[in-house]
């Protein structure tokens, strides 16, 4: 709130009649929320000059100096004592004291005035980095720097508050630096770029902030622009001050050139302080069976013991499945234990699924079982992994990684410190993992594989059938799983000899299907607890297993059952008692893989009549529709779609407002659209459709791009394949703007041609509009502007006939990027105002944001950067919390655009560098180009030629990649120091 000291109150209980002052910005006082009338700037500076001295008394001769220096007026000390009789009315009673023939202020509690509070923090941080604890210090510093409100002592006049100025900044500064080279240590470096490159620009001669950025290009893997800083650096020391860099900054840039492997991680991360150390014993228990491998064992053994002398032990045991990858990694790591006293770590990473675990989830699950509380756990994968690494250092922790799918979800769950180890299992080799201790695991030896074999079976059955044994050993190819399958089955049934198993196995064309018995002998397992099951706990069982989704919600399964709320969740809770089904988490259910192939077995056998399988997943789809619609109105009120969609039976959740209504959606993106992919054909194919275009934001944001494209193309070749035009039309609308979103605009305008021709002989107007405003814009990208103002008026005449005012708005918005192209200023802004006052008109709060999006790139053009400004906060700030990452980076990205044109280059670097962050792996590599053509501007005017040739010289690789026109710009960018 403007006026209110952000001294950190918690800290203390507060009287509601407290002072409190502020002297880290204009000088202030304030009884308790009340902001007191200080008076003059000459009465301000006596304030000030009396709070600066924390409480100890000013002469009168100090205080004239303080305020007039050496040129006091003639009445100089009747003036003083004016002004302090003045503040003596406006502060309590007993505050300003006159003793000795001067004054003094006198606080009743130190953190009172804000300096005296970033003091204190600034001591706990201080004290908390020398004992290792660096969160919680960079926790607390943040909160000190945060107590700066502008300019120390703004508006002061005289030569001691211009002194004390000077000072604070300086103290900012260092405040500043230590807890920007804490961010490094704790692994924050790609947060850090934005805020060092504003500062640099800020500050060009500050050689640390210089040092700490290339520091945080490199770790971010941007080595040519690190180098890049430090000859900017040089040049500009040279030119404004006639010296060379200070020798810690020419050891870094040997250090980067060199590649240091040490600059790569942090230095000494520290750990998040845990109340009570936790010590982790998650590893499965080994089987008591296990045979032979004896020299894996000792291999694998040996690597592990040498953890405690080096940075991190990594083995890697690949091979095809069933070879008992994970057995071997469970023995070895439990015979290891005693070596890794603070705990052992395990993960099924479910690589060999379709579906693998997150590396963002495992590492939560880590950090949680490592004793870190939710609230500390972070958002992104990098943070995560950070933290992971910063708890472990210290530790001797071994990692189990099962079942992973590549080393890309492996490397962000590696320990990365001395006395730390890993064992991970594959299916694939893992020749990329560097540094990984790799071992193929082949099937087992004829010796081991018999007494495997023997053991499962019996000595006693087997000695008297050892040939036979051999053949059965020999026919399962030596292979653990496919042994362990035959042996189990022989052990279940004593009536048969090992020759019967033999001559089982012996028929090649049967070999594969009595190897299933292991599957039998699973289902065997699965069998006798179905058949306990009452009638409808068994319906439950098979119906919900025909969902292709990782996991169902309370809800959706409740649809996919027909049945109430609360009948369906007492169903699944006792199936969850009898462990064939599992609780992923509250309200939410998942089955083993092998359980939910089982229940779909069931399904086809016992379910009657067999059309019920179909209505099942009839109804799951009509409940994500009917939801998903739901969701689009309460986004988009007013937008015509909700009434153009197939109709639904089953009825979806109503929710209380948008961010509930987000929070579903974005928790249902894999279910939502693994529903959609199982829907592709037949009766369920124009309902999938509808779905992909309700569930649209999942593709617009940026969060499910890549696989909302690829339902959406499968959507399409179904529709095609069954001659279904209307919804091959709709499909194609659906891919063509999931296309554009990623940066494919040559694909995308095919699939919007397409949808046009589609929808209009399907006579389906509402996606003619759409397809209409798409193919405008697609042409105004390619400069086409005859082209993509024919098609934009055409979508507004079309928008207003079908009453679609959202969708007319949106093509007024894009239009008005055209008449901006075209050197129409006055009418973009009038048409990007039309837009903008409809969607605000409608409540469309998400939408408005789009149409301020358009109003900010009208006014800008037309020279009104400070409104344009606004318009875009505005969006950015609608974008942020709608979870809309595309549309954040791309108002980043233009907000640097109007910092550019308003001489801001320090704030268009940062915001440039923030877009970048943002649109990292999303909106294709067209608006990539955009930002780094921005960002390189931005630098060039900051004097930061080298750093901004970089950026160049990668944005033009972008545009020659995809030929585009915006490559003779950045060639135009690069030719002066092409020619020098």
């Amino acid at each position: 709130m403007d006026g209110v000291p952000r001294v950190p109150e918690q800290r203390g209980p507060e009287d509601s009649a407290t002072l409190r002052f502020g002297v880290l910005g204009p000088v202030r006082a304030w009884r308790g929320e009340e902001l007191l009338a200080t008076g003059s700037p000459q009465q301000r500076a006596l304030l000030a000059a009396l709070l600066m001295r924390e409480g100890r008394t000013a002469t009168a001769s100090e205080l004239i100096d303080a305020l007039w220096g050496d040129d006091p007026p003639p009445r100089a000390l009747a003036a003083l004592r004016t002004y302090a009789s003045r503040l003596r009315k406006v502060l309590s009673p007993g505050v300003l004291l006159s003793e000795s023939g001067g004054y003094a202020v006198r606080l009743g509690e130190p953190r009172s005035l804000d300096l005296a509070a970033a003091q204190e923090l600034a001591a706990e941080a201080e004290k908390a980095k020398n004992s290792g604890d660096l969160c919680h210090a960079r926790q607390v510093l943040n909160e000190a720097l945060a107590l700066w409100d502008g300019e120390p002592l703004a508006g002061v006049p005289g030569p001691y508050a211009e002194a004390q100025r000077a000072r604070l900044e300086e103290w900012r500064l260092q405040l500043l630096e230590s807890r920007l080279d804490m961010d490094l240590e704790q692994g924050c470096h790609a947060e850090a770029v934005s805020e060092l490159t504003a500062l640099t620009a800020a500050h060009p001669l500050r050689e640390r902030l210089r040092e700490l950025l290339m520091l945080a290009l490199y770790r971010s893997g941007r080595q040519a622009e690190a180098l890049a800083v430090y000859a900017d650096t040089r040049r500009l020391l040279a030119d404004e001050l006639g010296v060379d860099p200070r020798p810690g900054l020419k050891e870094l840039q040997q250090r980067i050139l060199q590649a240091d492997p040490t600059l790569a991680e942090p230095s000494a991360p520290a750990p998040e302080p845990s109340a009570t150390p936790v010590r982790p014993a998650q590893l499965p228990a080994t089987v008591p069976d296990f045979t032979g491998r004896a020299a894996f064992v000792a291999e694998l053994g040996e690597v592990l013991a040498s953890a405690k002398g080096r940075v991190m032990a990594v083995s890697a045991l690949a091979g095809i499945g069933g070879v008992g990858k994970t057995t071997l990694a469970v023995h070895v790591a439990h015979q290891a234990r005693s070596a890794f006293p603070d705990g052992q770590l395990y993960v099924d990473l479910q690589g060999a699924g379709p579906r693998a675990a997150e590396p963002e989830t495992v590492l939560g699950s880590f950090l949680r079982a490592l004793g870190t509380a939710d609230s500390a756990i972070p958002d992104s994968l990098e943070e995560r992994s950070a933290l992971y690494r910063s708890v472990l250092d210290g530790r001797r922790v071994l990692v189990l990684l099962d079942n992973a799918r590549d080393a890309a979800q492996v490397r962000p769950l590696l320990p990365g410190t001395e006395g730390c180890a890993a064992l991970v299992t594959s299916r694939v080799r893992m020749v990329d993992l560097a540094g990984a201790h790799l071992v193929d695991l082949d099937v087992m030896s004829p010796d081991e594989a018999l007494s495997l074999f023997t053991k499962i079976v019996g000595e006693e059955r087997v000695a008297s059938e050892r040939e036979a044994a051999l053949d059965v050993v020999a026919a399962c190819g030596f292979l653990p799983l496919a042994i362990r399958i035959a042996a189990s089955r022989l052990a279940a049934r004593r009536t048969w000899t090992v020759s019967v198993l033999a001559a089982k196995l012996a028929d090649e064309r049967r070999r594969l299907d009595e190897l299933q018995a292991g599957d039998l002998a699973v289902k065997a397992t699965f069998e006798l607890g179905y058949g306990q099951l009452e009638p409808a706990q068994a319906r439950a069982f098979r119906l919900l297993g025909l969902a292709d989704g990782p996991d169902i919600s309370l809800a959706a399964a409740a649809a996919v059952l027909d049945l109430p709320l609360e009948e369906t969740e007492d169903l699944l809770e006792s199936l969850v008692d009898t462990s064939l089904l599992e609780s992923a988490a509250p309200g939410r259910y998942r089955y083993h893989d092998l359980v939910r192939l089982y229940a779909r077995a069931c399904a086809e056998r016992d379910e009657h009549p067999p059309s019920e399988r179909d209505a099942a997943m009839s109804r799951l789809l009509d409940f994500y529709l009917a939801t998903a619609a739901g969701v689009y109105a309460i986004e988009r009120p007013g937008d015509r779609l909700v009434d153009h969609l197939e109709k639904t039976r089953t009825a979806g959740l109503v929710f209380p407002d948008r961010r509930a209504a987000q929070d579903w959606l974005y928790s249902e993106a894999v279910s939502l659209l693994a529903c959609v992919r199982q829907s592709s054909d037949g009766a369920r194919l124009r309902r999938a459709v509808d779905l992909l275009w309700a569930a649209v934001d999942l593709a617009e944001s940026g969060a499910n791009f890549k696989e909302y494209e690829a339902a959406a193309t499968a959507l399409r070749d179904a529709a095609r394949a069954a001659s279904d035009g209307r919804s091959e039309g709709r499909a194609s609308l659906v891919l063509a703007n999931a296309r554009h979103w990623s940066g494919y605009f040559d694909q995308a305008d095919q699939e919007a041609r397409e949808a046009l021709r589609l929808s209009e002989a399907a006579g389906d107007p509402l996606p003619c509009c759409w397809a209409a405003n798409i193919l405008g814009a697609f042409a105004f990208y390619q400069s086409r502007y005859g082209d993509a103002e024919d098609y934009l008026e055409r979508a507004i005449k079309e928008f207003r006939a079908c009453g679609d005012l959202p969708g007319t708005a949106t093509a007024l918005c894009n239009l008005s990027r055209l008449h901006l192209a075209t050197d129409r200023a006055d009418s973009a802004i009038n048409l990007a105002r039309q837009g903008t006052e409809m969607y605000e008109e409608l409540g469309h709060t998400l939408k408005a944001a789009n149409g301020h999006y358009a109003l900010g790139l009208a006014l800008s053009k037309n020279g009104q950067q400070s409104d344009a400004s606004d318009r875009l906060m505005q969006a950015l700030q609608v974008f942020r919390a709608s979870r809309q990452r595309l549309w954040e980076g791309m108002t980043l990205f233009r907000l640097a655009e109007v910092d550019l044109l308003a001489q801001r280059p320090a704030q268009a670097a940062a915001n440039a560098e923030m877009a970048l962050a943002m649109l990292r792996g999303i909106g294709g590599e067209w608006r990539r180009g955009n930002v780094l053509t921005v960002l390189g501007k931005a630098l060039t005017r900051l004097g930061q030629s080298g750093r901004a040739q970089v950026c160049w010289r990668e944005a033009l690789e972008i545009y020659e990649g995809l030929n585009s026109p915006e490559a003779a710009e950045v060639q135009a960018l690069l030719a002066p120091a092409a020619a020098a």
